[in-house]
């Protein structure tokens, strides 16, 4: 189970956070909210009776110190969701998912009726994480990039299939659609307005 979240911004800036030699102020003063936002989440897990063999805080310290000590751990992708947080928009609620598997079976109907398979719901929630993380050892959290530049691309394929979808496929491709319209819509504005936030970071956790 899991909730999914949608948001746009630059990755550009959240690899820069994880590789400066010598951060800027700016920089300092984005990570000093990035480890208020870890030592919530585990608060939360803690609350929860959720331990982690590596908490999310620490996962953090190692990630900017490039020198994770756990091969198979979720806390570093808590850790990289929460940079990611800081530097994007807001997040597109999408809701709690019961059973993340249902995306690949919406997968094969959207392929079947002639979406491209690199544009299918599971290749952008489960594609992993832009940067090498160690595995979460589970099917969550799970994460995904997706380039806002085809996020028209994207609605144009999903739209052109609906009247041929199964009715539960359908509910769900409709679901994914609203925010991924208004995504289309932000990059056009954002072309025009000289700014960087070209990327769509899909999150399930």
């Amino acid at each position: 189970m899991g909730n999914l979240e949608i948001s746009t911004g630059d990755m550009r800036e959240v690899v820069r956070l994880l590789t400066a030699v010598e951060r800027t102020p700016e920089q300092d003063e984005v990570l000093g909210l990035v480890r208020e936002r870890c030592a919530g989440t585990d608060a939360r897990f803690a609350r929860q009776g959720i331990r982690l063999g590596v908490p999310v805080a620490m996962a953090l310290e190692e990630l900017l110190a490039g020198s994770p000590t756990a091969d198979m751990e979720p806390g570093y992708r808590y850790a990289f969701q929460a940079l990611v947080a800081e530097n994007f928009s807001d997040p597109y609620d999408l809701g709690h998912w019961r059973r993340p598997s249902w995306f690949h079976t919406v997968d094969e109907e959207l392929v079947h009726c002639g979406v491209p398979s690199d544009l299918a719901p599971a290749a952008l929630l489960f594609a992993g994480p832009p940067v090498p993380l160690p595995h979460p050892g589970d099917a969550l959290p799970s994460m995904g990039t997706f380039p806002a530049a085809r996020a028209a691309e994207l609605v144009g394929a999903y739209e052109a299939v609906l009247d041929r979808l199964d009715p539960e496929v359908r509910e769900t491709t409709q679901v994914l659609l609203e925010p991924l319209r208004d995504a289309a819509e932000q990059w056009e504005w954002t072309q025009e307005a000289g700014r960087t936030e070209d990327t769509l970071f899909f999150w399930l956790g």
